[in-house]
């Protein structure tokens, strides 16, 4: 038994998963110790400026120091030496001109150096975290898994490890800075954002033969606040939503709904994270026009994503 932290620092959120893995013949187990995330929107700004705010900065080392006091806490004992740890971060970091300020202060708190990896690396990971578990649903192979962050979104299609893998530079926190300023966004704005989604997505067909997929698989919290809205749960529950299977439909209305919103109504849906409030409409709208695009009737939903994928990787 290993027990590993994995911190996961993206365009919008910060989060932290502590875990015991007991390797085995058939790939091993992960056992949460504790999972955390905070909105620290560190890519706040990014796309228009190429620099981490200094306010950013200082609300994701904030939610940063937390996590670290909770590995210290669960470290050591029992003969265990120090939790073996991972820092990665992804698109807001890879496009700042100002990433070392970044990453001395990681280093500062958790005394390792945090890696800034590439799309590709991004997706192999979240490729790894996500598909661990769907064997016991048995869906059809090859998996298309699409991880839709703040300031990027990868695909990656394999069966049992990732055969080809594509990044864009498409993102609920992205597309919201660029396109969807209203309050709710008018339909100009909505268009636009299509556009430039739909645009994007043309390239993912360079790399990644997405027509061979046979099961979409989405993650990360634009995709699961969706299905927590189309399952209609009065509140946001993992438990319910792993896993769970959201048809486009679905999909498309609980788009519709939250584009036509205002911040004050989708602010009171009750599965909706405050620090998802002002971006999920993007969110929405990237996983409404991948499934429209590649012509998906639905999308398995993983709670389990890079988070994961980073911890396996301790191993």
């Amino acid at each position: 038994m290993t027990r590993v932290a994995a911190i996961d620092c993206g365009t919008n959120s910060v989060r932290l998963l502590i875990a015991d893995i007991e390797s085995g013949d058939g790939g091993g187990r992960l056992a949460d110790v504790e999972r955390r995330m905070e909105i620290v929107r560190l890519g706040e700004g990014v796309d228009e400026t190429g620099r981490l705010s200094p306010a950013a900065l200082e609300r994701t080392f904030t939610a940063m120091r937390g996590y670290a006091e909770l590995i210290e806490r669960h470290g050591g004992g029992a003969g265990r030496g120090p939790i073996k740890t991972r820092v990665v971060a992804t698109s807001a970091t890879r496009d700042a001109a100002n990433r070392n300020d970044f990453v001395r202060g990681v280093v500062d708190i958790f005394g390792v150096v945090p890696e800034v990896i590439t799309g590709d690396e991004e997706a192999e990971l979240s490729f790894m975290g996500a598909t661990r578990e769907l064997a016991e649903l048995r869906p059809a192979r090859p998996y298309l898994v699409v991880d839709i962050g703040g300031g990027s979104t990868e695909f990656v299609l394999g069966s049992s490890s990732a055969d080809a893998s594509r990044s864009i530079d498409i993102g609920c926190v992205r597309m919201t800075e660029r396109h969807l300023k209203g309050d709710p966004p008018s339909p100009e704005q909505i268009t636009g954002a299509a556009a430039d989604i739909d645009a994007a997505l043309a390239t993912v067909r360079e790399r990644v033969p997405v027509d061979e997929a046979r099961t979409l698989v989405g993650l990360a919290g634009s995709v699961t606040t969706v299905a927590g809205i189309a399952l209609d749960l009065p509140e946001y529950d993992p438990s319910r939503i792993h896993l769970s299977r959201i048809t486009a439909t679905q999909v498309h209305e609980v788009t519709r709904r939250l584009l036509h919103a205002t911040r004050a109504e989708r602010a009171r849906i009750g599965v909706m994270h405050p620090g998802r409030v002002d971006v999920i409409g993007a969110g929405a709208l990237i996983l409404d026009r991948i499934m429209r695009e590649y012509g998906f009737g639905a999308v398995v939903v993983s709670e389990h994503d890079i988070l994961d994928g980073i911890a396996w990787s301790l191993l």
